[in-house]
C-alpha cells in the first residue's frame, strides 16, 4: 500500500475509533446552578420559593415546578426491596460465602456488575424504573452510588463501576433524562456520558472543587454536618446549590441554604 494511502487509513481509523468512543452527547435538560437545592429521600415536603432543583425517590412525584431529580438506587438495593432481589434476582445481588456484601452505613446490599452479562441485566432493570421516572415528569436521574466498589471487601473493582455507569447513563439519555453522578469525587464521569454531579459532604471531605473541575458550577452539594456546611457555603456557597439535611432526610427535619 502506497504511504499516503496508508496514512489516510490510519488517519480514518483513528477517527472512527474516537468518535465509538467519546459518550454520546445528549439531548437533555440540566439544571440550573443559581438556584438552591433540597434533597428529600426520607419525604416530601413542600419547597420554599428559592428552591428550584429537588431529589426524590424514585417512587415519590416530582415536583410541579422546580427541577426534579429522580433517585435510583442503582449500585446497590434498596432496604425495602430485599423480597424482590432474593426471589427475582438474586444471581445480581453481590455474596461473599455465599451472604449478600452489605453497605453497613446503609443497610443496603451490593448489586454484582463484575461481568458485562450482569451489568447488562441490571441496566434492563434500571433502565424500566428511570423510564418510570421519565413517565412521571422528572428531568434528570441520580444513580447512587458510584463508589460502592470501594465498600465491596474487595470483590468489585472501579473499572466495573465505569462499565456500568456508562450502561446507566446511556438507560437515562435513552428516556431523555439527564444523568447526575453520584459521589466519587476525582473521576471525571464526563467520560461516560455523565451531565452534572451530586456530591454528599464534598464540604467534609474538601472535595468539592474536585467535582467543579469537571462540571463547573453543575454539582449539587449535600452536607450532613453544620460546621461542614459553614465550610462549604463560605468556599462554594455562591456558586454551588448547597443544603444541610440530616442524614435521614426526614420530611421535617433540618434543611439550611447559603
Amino acid at each position: 500500500m502506497p504511504l499516503r494511502l496508508l496514512l489516510v487509513v490510519l488517519v480514518s481509523a483513528a477517527l472512527v475509533a474516537g468518535v465509538l468512543a467519546a459518550p454520546a452527547t445528549a439531548d437533555v435538560t440540566l439544571p440550573s446552578p443559581t438556584t438552591d437545592v433540597d434533597y428529600q429521600l426520607g419525604g416530601t415536603k413542600a419547597l420554599p420559593k428559592r428552591v428550584g432543583i429537588v431529589v426524590r425517590d424514585r417512587e415519590a412525584r416530582p415536583s410541579k415546578r422546580a427541577y426534579s431529580v429522580c433517585y435510583v438506587n442503582g449500585f446497590q438495593t434498596q432496604p425495602g426491596e430485599r423480597r424482590f432481589w432474593r426471589t427475582k434476582h438474586w444471581g445480581l445481588v453481590l455474596k461473599k460465602a455465599g451472604k449478600p456484601v452489605v453497605d453497613s452505613a446503609w443497610g443496603e446490599w451490593l448489586l454484582d456488575i463484575r461481568t458485562p452479562a450482569k451489568r447488562q441485566r441490571l441496566a434492563t432493570i434500571m433502565g424500566r424504573w428511570v423510564q418510570g421516572c421519565a413517565d412521571d415528569g422528572y428531568e434528570a436521574v441520580e444513580y447512587d452510588n458510584l463508589d460502592s466498589f470501594s465498600r465491596s471487601s474487595g470483590l468489585l473493582k472501579p473499572r466495573h463501576a465505569k462499565h456500568y455507569a456508562r450502561r446507566l447513563v446511556a438507560a437515562a439519555h435513552d428516556a431523555g433524562l439527564a444523568a447526575a453522578q453520584k459521589n466519587r469525587a476525582g473521576w471525571d464521569g464526563t467520560t461516560v456520558g455523565y451531565d452534572f454531579a451530586v456530591a454528599e459532604e464534598c464540604g467534609r471531605w474538601k472535595e468539592c472543587g474536585s467535582y467543579r473541575s469537571h462540571y463547573g458550577n453543575l454539582v449539587l452539594v449535600v452536607e450532613y454536618r453544620a460546621k461542614d456546611f459553614r465550610y462549604a457555603c463560605k468556599r462554594w456557597g455562591s456558586r454551588l446549590p448547597m443544603v444541610l439535611r440530616d442524614k435521614a432526610l426526614t420530611p421535617k427535619g433540618i434543611r439550611r441554604y447559603c
